[in-house]
C-alpha cells in the first residue's frame, strides 16, 4: 500500500480494493489457522510461531493442512479481488459422529458497490448473501485496522474459556460463499452450510477498511 504521490505521507491514506481484498484473504489464512490451534483440531507441536498484526501468531506445519489451506486462499484471493465472496465458514466436525460441533462464520460487506447478487456459493444457496453497505466506510490508518484485527485474534484466543472443550477427534473443512456468475474450480463442491441446530452462538468483533467490513460469530453445540 502506498501514499499518493505529493501527499503527506503521515496522513490517513486507504487501501485500494485491491489492497484491501489482498488484507482480508490474510486476515482469513490466519483465522483458520488460529482456529485449528486454538480448538486443539490438531497437535499445538504440528504449529509454528510467526509474527503477525503485532501479535505472535500460530500457523500450521502440516504439510496437508498446509496444502489445503494453500489451495483455498489461491483461489479465495481472486474470489476477493472480484468482489465475489460474502462469507467464508470455518466447520469443526467430529469424525465419530460426522455432526458440525463448531462452526466460524465471517461475513463480508463490500462498500459502495451496487448489488444484485445472488448469494451462491461453495456452499448452500438456503442462506443469502450478507447485502453491501452502502455507505462508505470512514477512512483509518494501517495502525487502526491492524488494531481491529488483533481484537478479533485475542477474542478467539479467549474463546477457549467459553467454547466447550472439543470431544474425539475432530477435522474442518472451509465453505466460501460466493456470487452465482464465480468461476468455480472442477475441485470445489457444493456443500450444505452445516449449521448447528438449537446451537449457542456468540458475536465476535469485526474490522473495517474503507472497501471491507468483516464480521465474526462462532456458534456451537452444548450438548458434548
Amino acid at each position: 500500500m502506498s501514499a499518493e504521490p505529493g501527499k503527506d505521507k503521515s496522513k490517513v491514506h486507504k487501501l485500494s480494493l485491491k489492497g484491501s481484498s489482498k488484507l482480508v484473504a490474510e486476515f482469513f489464512q490466519y483465522s483458520i489457522n488460529t482456529i485449528l490451534f486454538q480448538r486443539g483440531v490438531y497437535p499445538a507441536e504440528d504449529f509454528t510461531a510467526v509474527k503477525k498484526y503485532g501479535l505472535t501468531m500460530l500457523v500450521s506445519s502440516d504439510d496437508q493442512v498446509k496444502a489445503y489451506i494453500k489451495k483455498i486462499m489461491s483461489q479465495l484471493d481472486k474470489w476477493m479481488v472480484g468482489g465475489k465472496i460474502s462469507k467464508l465458514v470455518v466447520v469443526i466436525t467430529s469424525k465419530d459422529t460426522g455432526e458440525t460441533v463448531e462452526r466460524w462464520q465471517f461475513d463480508v460487506q463490500i462498500f459502495s458497490r451496487p448489488s444484485k447478487k445472488k448469494s451462491f456459493s461453495k456452499t448452500p444457496a438456503s442462506e443469502n448473501a450478507v447485502p453491501p453497505a452502502e455507505d462508505v466506510a470512514p477512512e483509518k490508518t494501517e495502525a487502526e485496522i491492524q488494531s481491529e484485527i488483533q481484537s478479533i485474534f485475542r477474542q478467539i484466543t479467549a474463546s477457549v474459556t467459553f467454547l466447550p472443550e472439543l470431544a474425539g477427534d475432530c477435522t474442518f473443512n472451509v465453505l466460501v460463499y460466493a456470487d452465482a456468475d464465480s468461476d468455480v474450480p472442477m475441485e470445489w463442491g457444493d456443500s450444505d452450510a452445516k449449521e448447528i441446530i438449537n446451537g449457542e452462538k456468540v458475536q465476535l468483533r469485526s474490522f473495517s477498511t474503507a472497501s471491507h467490513k468483516v464480521d465474526t460469530l462462532v456458534s456451537y453445540r452444548m450438548d458434548r
